[in-house]
């Protein structure tokens, strides 16, 4: 009998083991056409203020629709940014705060803010534990991750793509928080927002390559290759000269996937850590996505801060 011809495997993550990961650990508020995202179990501390943005409402016009860009870009006037933004603090019910934004650009830098700083700062990350802050990232694919103590009322906005997650910065954010409220890794509850998923973010071997140079679970975070049935991800790493086949130009990445075991590595406790698997690059109906639109793309923002007195 004739060997049976098997299909390549198709690709697939499988989502995090663990409930916070579960879709009813989400909750939305919408007003006016704005649809803000947050987590249940952060939404029981009265103190606290935190949302992540969608695409859709705002003054904003892009191909036809309104949107809310929050961020600076080239197709946008600061007018509308402004306005959107200003919407969005409205609808979390935190006008009352001042926003504190970062000039990013994709580092391993963490701020510490006690008061508004007098110009915008370089960084990826910030950290507070004074009322009337209101710490944000902004994203169109990369992974926001917000960071709440609820023992030492402190919180931190984290921005992390490939560069970001490979330099660390969600583990340095929370060592800066441990350095200066003496928060403790198992208490903090973490929430990782909607970004780029594995089934879209392509990088090149590269930065695969990097990555396993650096944490010994990487290939975990590694789907298949795109040109292969080849039994094992990354196989293309072990493969020896001569006769073997080319490697791929490139492979997937799962960045959600990557932080949330470096939030474990950290110390928080699985049942803390709340993912979405809303992936931005295919719902563009709720998000922008650098990868799929370029530089007509907006920016979303991640938001969190502690309530004044």
């Amino acid at each position: 009998m004739a060997p049976t011809k098997t299909s390549p495997r198709k690709r697939s993550f499988r989502k995090p083991r663990n409930p916070a990961a579960s879709a009813n650990a989400w909750t939305q508020r919408t007003s006016h056409g704005v649809r803000i995202l947050q987590v249940n179990a952060l939404n029981k501390l009265p103190w606290l203020v935190h949302g992540f943005s969608t695409r859709p409402g705002g003054v904003s016009a892009l191909d036809g629709e309104k949107v809310l860009n929050l961020g600076f870009t080239e197709w946008d006037t600061r007018e509308n940014v402004l306005e959107n933004r200003h919407c969005f603090q409205s609808v979390l019910g935190a006008t009352d705060i001042t926003f504190v934004p970062l000039k990013q650009f994709h580092s391993d830098v963490v701020h510490v803010f006690e008061t508004p700083p007098a110009e915008l700062c370089r960084g990826d990350a910030s950290a507070t534990n004074q009322p009337g802050l209101l710490l944000g990232v902004q994203t169109a694919d990369c992974v926001p991750i917000l960071l709440v103590d609820p023992k030492k009322r402190a919180v931190a906005a984290v921005h992390t793509g490939w560069r970001g997650t490979l330099q660390r910065i969600a583990m340095k954010a929370i060592g800066r928080m441990h350095m200066q409220f003496g928060t403790r890794p198992a208490d903090l509850l973490a929430v990782l927002g909607p970004a780029i998923g594995g089934c879209c973010y392509e990088v090149g071997t590269d930065v695969a390559a990097a990555f396993l140079t650096q944490f010994p679970n990487a290939a975990e975070w590694f789907d298949e290759l795109r040109t292969g049935d080849e039994p094992n991800p990354l196989q293309w790493l072990s493969m020896m000269p001569p006769g073997h086949q080319p490697p791929p130009k490139s492979v997937h990445l799962d960045l959600r996937k990557a932080n949330r075991a470096q939030l474990l590595d950290a110390g928080l406790r699985e049942k803390n850590i709340f993912v979405s698997d809303l992936c931005t690059a295919c719902r563009r109906d709720l998000f922008f996505s650098h990868r799929k639109e370029g530089a007509a793309a907006g920016r979303l923002l991640s938001v969190i801060g502690i309530r004044p007195s």
